[in-house]
């Protein structure tokens, strides 16, 4: 580029002297004609040489670019030469018949491994089954014995209110009669506490 202008200079020096003297007609001789004439062939010269410049530039980008596209292109086979050559390595260190029986291997044991997980959920199933069924014997028994005491403490429920209202008077004596057992009822008091005292052992 310093190069182009550089010639630029003088191709415009050269242009200028030679307009100057053609703008001045009358003073225009033969003599003077003869060295205009030479000052426009060394314009002439001096523009084909910066024609020629840039045409010379223009081929050395190209020639610039196909070296930068060719080193593009030597790297570019140098990588598929490696990765080839890694390829083929890998090849020929895989053991296709061994793969084969390590992934049927696993496929066993992964088998295995889902049988035995659901033998052991269909065991703690069963486990939790029985001990749902000893609850429900045993909700059942304590049901049984409350409904025979809710009957029992129903009855007593019932006869209280009205001995009271009957006696008010004597509610005092009547309760220390009935825990002294003179009416019977000390025996179904027993019997209820020991049914209760055998829930509490169970």
């Amino acid at each position: 580029m310093a190069k182009a202008l550089s010639l630029l200079h003088p191709y415009r020096s050269l242009f200028l002297d030679i307009k100057e003297p053609l703008r001045q007609a009358s003073l225009v001789s033969l003599m003077n004609m003869g060295a205009v004439k030479v000052m426009a062939k060394d314009l002439i010269r001096t523009r084909h040489q910066i024609t020629k410049f840039y045409q010379l530039k223009s081929q050395l980008q190209g020639i610039s670019l196909r070296v930068q596209t060719l080193k593009s292109t030597q790297a570019m086979g140098d990588a598929m030469k490696g990765v080839t050559k890694a390829m083929a390595q890998m090849n020929r260190q895989l053991n296709l018949p061994g793969l084969q029986r390590i992934m049927m291997e696993f496929e066993r044991q992964n088998e295995r491994m889902e049988m035995t997980s659901e033998v052991m959920g269909d065991a703690i199933d069963d486990a939790l089954e029985g001990d749902e069924d000893q609850e429900e014997e045993t909700e059942e028994l304590v049901n049984q014995v409350l409904d025979e005491i809710g009957i029992d403490i129903n009855q007593e429920l019932v006869k209280a209110p009205s001995a009271a209202v009957a006696q008010p008077a004597a509610s005092g004596k009547v309760a220390q009669a009935e825990s002294a057992g003179g009416n019977g009822d000390g025996g179904i008091d027993a019997d209820l506490q020991a049914r209760l005292d055998n829930l509490r052992r169970m």
